[in-house]
């Protein structure tokens, strides 16, 4: 096994940030933003992951990516211009930078055009090529001289090749272990270096052990640098910037012009340099300064996500002991069991603590899935011929990353959708009086306790007479119904469905969004669409923040017992009969404080008898929905608050409409987890019963 796997790994887990990153960057470029901190985020991103592919022996990747950073710095600089044509070369090698980081990963070897032309380009853009980088691989390291314990060794002549220099810089290197850790290599910084201009380099070994005391992670090594060059010393300590806290490191300028011009002169030109750039004379890192600089730093740690998704698991089978043990505490007399009864209170709140740190471990924000999406609506921008610009927000929305790696299938075919269906041709856009470029909104927000992500665009809106034609053609609905239009727009989601003429590569099989709905349905959420004819169209995905643990309100109909997300409570209350208005389309509503809430029975739907013979004798559970208003469930009993662990409900049984998922409560049984906006959908239609709940009732049937 390669004694490099482990640290091979870290680095291409950190390539995969770097390249996220490195992509949001270009695309800001590509929208006009102008501010230099982008080009000098990608700039690290880039040099960043070239120096672990010098560490690691890619050479393919490494020449590839320092062509590539050579672009990037010169733009910075502003010698070169970030022009549309000029960033959209850098897309593109960024997708070649990405496929050269799969092929180290995979131990594979590129194709030989692997990214040919695009070398040229930049190339091109830098004004080098590709003999000059081959030549100047022949001369790695400059003029070395080594300094053994014994010896000591004096720079040697950089050699005059004739051209002008500004500065001499004088530098003192001396890695710690933990450059070495986080696998940089002083040999990729040398080349660097030497890169500015004429280097002497001078190596002191003089703190070599013998090989019996030598250390496989120890640091022995020191550098010492004298560099000739033109470029400013910002330049020369970019070199260094992903190491400082891992070295001792000064830099500091000489001035030789002024020394040979008499003492005087050499005695202001140190004022004058102080005074112009304070900051560049002198740069030194002292290994007390490091280590305060790394602790400060905020520090973190890559762990396998089996590993956390197995403490998930186990602190939500903690939760459910520990609800089995209040169940039977209740039992016991309080005056006899006070101190008892007081461990298992500070038990509650220690076990929340605990969830919530454990729950936040996995929490990640939604960016990681936004970011791909602008990528896609540029390409299909291209391939549709038609212009359109993705507007994010609330990338910084945190969810369960077991939600985030659900995302990108279901967000991707409805960005496809919009830009195929929805938006107009710039052509088709003139006529209707809108911008010839069209705007896809992506937007994610937490809302009653569940994350809401939605996209939009400013197309043409759902054609309902279409939808409807194709939906009777399918056999999908009979030719005599009439729909509403929320059901019209609900019929996109079905199977097979499309209105696409013709099948093409973007879209026509009608299997995208079927995908989207079987995806979204399957994290125990919820779609809904709502569209403007002519103007617009948008789709909510309504989601659980985890697929772990929640809050929620036991409640009892009849004799079982169901859980409520308490998050999505508004409020509870009893009703007279007398509020109660029945509709003439079928349905109760109840009229409270000037309006009306629509009232959902429980029992009826569920198809329990209700212990609770009068209506007036029965509570009413106010909850939002997806949709604007909130409804009324009708229930016998508000049995208490429990933080309740989530199970699938599909995995161990079926899919039931109206139902989340299911817990084990404390008495060992199971009860289910409602879906509020499911039972909002199914109240609009009567219906048998969906579940006989009987059969689910002994906890080791089930879960």
């Amino acid at each position: 096994m390669d004694d490099l796997a482990e640290f091979k790994q870290t680095y291409f887990q950190e390539c995969e940030d770097l390249l996220a990153d490195l992509e949001e960057q270009l695309t800001a470029l590509q929208q006009g933003e102008t501010d230099d901190e982008i080009l000098h985020a990608a700039f690290r991103a880039i040099h960043s992951i070239k120096g672990g592919a010098g560490a690691f022996g890619f050479t393919r990747l490494v020449g590839f990516a320092h062509v590539f950073e050579t672009v990037l710095d010169q733009m910075r600089e502003h010698r070169l211009e970030t022009s549309n044509g000029n960033v959209s070369i850098l897309i593109r090698a960024g997708d070649v930078l990405s496929d050269l980081v799969v092929a180290a990963q995979n131990d594979e070897t590129p194709p030989e055009d692997l990214g040919k032309d695009l070398l040229e380009s930049l190339h091109e853009l830098a004004g080098t090529s590709a003999d000059e980088e081959e030549d100047d691989d022949d001369d790695f390291f400059g003029d070395v001289k080594f300094a053994g314990p014994d010896q000591t060794g004096a720079a040697g002549d950089a050699g005059d090749d004739g051209e002008a220099v500004t500065r001499d810089v004088r530098l003192t290197f001396a890695p710690t272990p933990l450059l070495f850790h986080r696998a940089n290599d002083p040999l990729i910084l040398i080349r660097e270096l030497k890169s500015l201009g004429a280097l002497e380099t001078e190596v002191d070994a003089s703190s070599l052990p013998t090989l019996r005391d030598m250390e496989a992670d120890g640091s022995y090594l020191s550098w010492q640098f004298k560099l000739t060059t033109s470029a400013t010393l910002d330049d020369v300590r970019a070199v260094f910037e992903f190491v400082l806290d891992d070295c001792e490191l000064s830099i500091e300028e000489e001035n030789e012009a002024a020394a040979d011009a008499g003492p005087e002169a050499a005695e202001e030109a140190p004022v004058r340099k102080a005074e112009a750039r304070p900051a560049e004379k002198t740069e030194t890192t002292e290994p007390g300064k490091a280590a305060a600089a790394e602790k400060k730093a905020p520090a973190s740690i890559r762990v396998d996500l089996e590993r956390i998704n197995r403490l998930v698991n186990m602190v939500g089978e903690l939760v459910i002991t520990q609800a089995m043990l209040r169940e039977q505490l209740t039992k016991l007399s309080i005056k006899e069991q006070a101190g008892l009864l007081h461990g298992v209170e500070s038990l509650d709140l220690q076990m929340r603590e605990l969830q919530d740190g454990v729950m936040s471990i996995r929490a990640q924000p939604v960016k990681s899935v936004f970011s791909r999406m602008t990528r896609l609506v540029r390409e299909l921008s291209c391939s549709l011929n038609k212009q359109a610009r993705l507007v994010i927000t609330g990338e910084n929305t945190e969810i369960d990353k077991t939600v985030i790696e659900e995302l990108a299938d279901p967000l991707t075919h409805m960005i496809r959708n919009s830009m195929d269906h929805g938006l107009e041709t710039p052509a088709e856009r003139e006529r209707a009086g809108k911008p010839r470029e069209g705007t896809i909104r992506l937007a994610a927000e937490h809302r009653n306790g569940k994350i809401v992500i939605s996209v939009g665009d400013d197309g043409r809106g759902i054609n309902r007479q279409k939808v409807l034609k194709k939906a009777v053609e399918k056999g999908l609905i009979s030719a005599d119904a009439t729909p509403g239009d929320d059901e019209i727009d609900n019929l996109i989601l079905l199977p097979g469905f499309s209105t696409a003429d013709q099948v093409s590569d973007v879209s026509g099989r009608g299997v995208g969004m079927d995908v989207v709905v079987r995806k979204i349905q399957n994290m125990g959420g919820r779609i809904g669409i709502s569209s403007v004819p002519g103007k617009s169209s948008q789709f909510n995905l309504t989601l659980p923040l985890t697929l772990a643990v929640l809050d929620g309100m036991i409640i009892r109909v009849g004799e079982e017992f169901y859980i409520i997300p308490i998050t999505g409570i508004v409020e509870s209350l009893r009703f007279e009969n007398s509020a109660v208005h029945e509709l003439a389309t079928g349905g109760d509503i109840l009229a409270i404080r000037g309006g009306f809430i629509k009232l959902v029975y429980l029992a009826d739907l569920f198809g329990i008898k209700s212990q609770s013979s009068e209506k007036d004798d029965r509570l009413i559970v106010v909850v939002e929905t997806g949709a604007s208003d909130p409804i009324g469930l009708v229930v016998d009993e508000l049995v208490g608050q429990q933080q309740v662990v989530i199970k699938s409900l599909e995995s161990n049984y079926r899919r039931v409409e109206g139902v989340a998922g299911a817990t084990i409560l404390g008495n060992g049984m199971v009860a289910l987890i409602l879906d509020v906006d499911g039972l909002h959908a199914m109240s609009h239609q009567p219906r048998s019963p969906v579940l006989d709940t009987s059969s689910l009732q002994p906890a080791e049937v089930m879960l």
